[in-house]
């Protein structure tokens, strides 16, 4: 079951990396708008804690884990910091995120889109029986 988690991580991580490749700029400003449209809406990056932890447990023993241990911990901490962060700096972090360079989400983009394949691979995506 655990497992099925893993590839929705993978296919989650692999549309907003493409999102990102392709059209960095429509994405940001569909971002921007939902949060002035839905200001809560960042509360749901808690969301990103849970599938951390999913994937810290869920990786163990497959290839890779010392990249997944990594970047489980890395959604962890996002996760806790936007569900549980002052306003404070939680706004200022996200303002200065959403103000980089259209070149900054390509890159960012395509490191999702690494982390997805790699994590795929890991699983035995594409390998015969």
């Amino acid at each position: 079951m655990v497992v099925i988690f893993l590839f929705f991580i993978a296919g989650l991580w692999m549309a907003d990396g493409v999102a990102l490749l392709i059209a960095p700029e429509r994405m940001i400003a569909t971002l921007r708008q939902s949060l002035i449209v839905a200001p809560g809406f960042i509360k749901w990056g808690g969301v990103a804690a849970i599938l951390g932890l999913l994937l810290l447990f869920g990786s163990r023993g497959v290839p890779y884990q010392p990249l997944w241990i990594v970047v489980g911990l890395s959604m962890v901490a996002k996760g806790i910091f936007l569900y549980a962060g002052s306003d404070r700096w939680r706004l200022r972090i996200v303002k200065w995120c959403l103000e980089r360079e259209l070149i900054d989400y390509r890159i960012w983009g395509l490191g999702l889109c690494t982390l997805s394949v790699l994590l795929l691979d890991a699983l035995g995506w594409g390998k015969g029986p």
